[in-house]
């Protein structure tokens, strides 16, 4: 159930990057998509949870998490968005999407297969080739030669992408409620009550985002902007919202890929449109090295487990 749900938010995810190349085509710019596109995945987000639910229990420790999801989500995509104007664009979505690597391997460090985070020496494999592919078909998209700047913001956006993912996972296992990890996190939330914990996520992203057009664009967004941020705030909530439940789902093994497998197959999807509508050049190569990545990684080690 795991993979369905994060191939599901895979799928939404993509489109949601499709949305916003047609905005920057019409004439539009990310960061008045990024505004438009976070504020509508906010209400997405609030229908899919305390709406659909009809709950509306409200939790302080859940909404003071969410808060911490919602910082780490919003210095993403600001980060994400620098290095965008500062870089290659293929060697940033590259590092970007190589951090999906590190979940795994955190939860596996801190928790161990005790707690249903084990690692295996196929895990470590196949998310190595999973890097070089990534890695392979970012340089070969890439034409300007590396700056400092970029560099740090690539960083940045490695680094923050991985503790916002590690931050899902620990909230799936915290979730669970298990007596050993209750004496490694001194939290208990209800499970019953922590619908408002992705629409708050949502929420301080998109208030952050707000904030910074503001300061730098200064104007009302376009009616294409709106458009398109609107069809990309829906995918990007429901993907959002696949993507906080496939790690509650995910069993041993599954624990280390779901966020390899998320990254590949934005990639993969992103490229098939790229090349059907825009005719761009895609490395199939590298890509293949991604999935044979993910087999082995997954195939492999749940044969063997």
């Amino acid at each position: 159930m795991a993979f369905l749900f994060i191939l599901i938010a895979a799928v939404l995810a993509s489109l949601n990057n499709f949305f916003l190349r047609r905005s920057i085509d019409a004439g539009g710019t990310s960061k008045a998509y990024l505004v438009v596109q976070l504020t509508f995945s906010f209400l997405v987000m609030i229908l899919l949870n305390p709406v659909r639910t009809d709950n509306y229990a409200w939790n302080s420790t859940a909404v003071e998490l969410g808060i911490i999801g919602g910082i780490l989500l919003g210095l993403l995509m600001w980060s994400l968005g620098k290095a965008l104007e500062k870089g290659p664009p293929g060697l940033t979505f590259a590092a970007l999407n190589s951090s999906s690597v590190m979940p795994g391997i955190v939860m596996a460090l801190l928790f161990g297969s005790a707690l249903g985070h084990p690692y295996s020496i196929w895990q470590a494999v196949g998310s190595l080739l999973v890097i070089l592919g990534l890695f392979w078909a970012g340089w070969s998209h890439s034409h300007s030669h590396h700056k400092v700047q970029w560099a740090f913001l690539a960083s940045f956006a490695f680094i923050i992408h991985a503790l916002f993912l590690i931050f899902l996972q620990w909230w799936a296992l915290l979730l669970q409620s298990s007596t050993p990890l209750s004496a490694l996190i001194p939290l208990h939330v209800d499970a019953g009550t922590v619908q408002w914990f992705m629409p708050t996520i949502l929420f301080i992203a998109a208030l952050l985002q707000i904030v910074i057009y503001l300061i730098r664009v200064k104007r009302s967004p376009k009616r294409v902007e709106v458009l398109y941020g609107l069809f990309g705030g829906i995918a990007n909530g429901a993907c959002t919202f696949f993507l906080i439940l496939a790690p509650q789902y995910a069993i041993g093994w599954e624990n280390a890929m779901i966020f390899p497998i998320f990254s590949v197959a934005i990639i993969v999807i992103c490229n098939i449109w790229g090349q059907m509508l825009y005719q761009e050049r895609v490395n199939w190569k590298a890509n293949a090295v991604c999935v044979f990545g993910l087999l082995i990684g997954t195939i492999t080690w749940s044969a063997l487990s």
